[in-house]
Formats: structure tokens, sequence, C-alpha cells
């Protein structure tokens, strides 16, 4: 269990930490230069990182709750990360993501400013959900290292 868990954990750090990359170096350029985000013209394709970053996350949280199923105070906080996660990944899906994907779509001549720089900053407001998701799943490893693993 402690391993999965770990992994987890480790992966979930990873997203914030891509999170926060795309956040301080990509979303400042973004707004006033398109091409940056789209990769057909050369920009970075953001979904190299995010699928399998998300995939992986994703199956080791799930492993990760089946393996401490039997251990209320682990389950109950690997419950709260997974919360936390769908929670940010249902509005992403239904808000951000297809917004990102129009934006790199899009001509880049076309793309107003002032609405990309409104999504890059409505895009932080994700930040919370992914701050509690890595909350609870260190909370989680911890009390699970307390318990042998």
């Amino acid at each position: 269990m402690i391993i999965v868990l770990a992994l987890a954990t480790a992966l979930a750090l990873i997203r914030l930490g891509g999170g926060a990359y795309e956040y301080s170096v990509i979303d400042p350029a973004w707004p006033k230069r398109p091409e940056l985000i789209q990769p057909d013209r050369g920009g970075v394709s953001r979904k190299r990182f995010w699928i399998p970053a998300h995939l992986s996350f994703e199956l080791l949280l799930l492993a990760s709750l089946v393996l401490a199923w039997a251990h209320p105070s682990v389950r109950l906080l690997l419950l709260i990360a997974l919360l936390s996660h769908v929670a940010m990944r249902a509005w992403s899906a239904l808000d951000f993501i297809p917004r990102a994907l129009a934006f790199e779509r899009a001509d880049p001549a076309t793309v107003e400013q002032h609405e990309a720089q409104r999504w890059v900053q409505r895009s932080l407001l994700r930040l919370p959900f992914d701050l509690a998701t890595c909350a609870a799943l260190l909370g989680a490893l911890i009390v699970a290292a307390r318990l042998g693993g």
C-alpha cells in the first residue's frame, strides 16, 4: 500500500508542478502570442504532459484507495483527494479544456487577448483543488506510514 500511495502522492505533486510551470512560464506569454500553445504552429503540446500525468495519477489514486480501504483514516483522506481531484477534472472537462482546445486551433490573428488572459486567470482557480488533493494525499501517506504501510 505505502509504495502505491507514495507514487500517487509523487504524481499529484508532479501535476502541481506542471500547473505551476504553465502558470509561471507559458501563461504569461501565450495570450499575446497564441502560437506558443499551438502544436501545429510549433508551440508546446500540453496534452503530451497532461494526458499521461492525469491517467497515471488517477490509476494510482484508485489503486491506493483499494489497497487502503481497510484503514478508515487513510481511506477518508484518499476519498477527500479523490473528490477534490474529480471536482477539478469535471470543471476542467466542462470549461477549461474545450476553451484551451479552441485557443489551440484558432488562427492566432483571431484570438482576442483579453479572452485569453481571462482564461489564464480563471485557470488559476483550479489551484485550490490541486492543493487539496496534494494535502490529502500527503496526509494519507503520513497516516499510512505510521500504520506501518
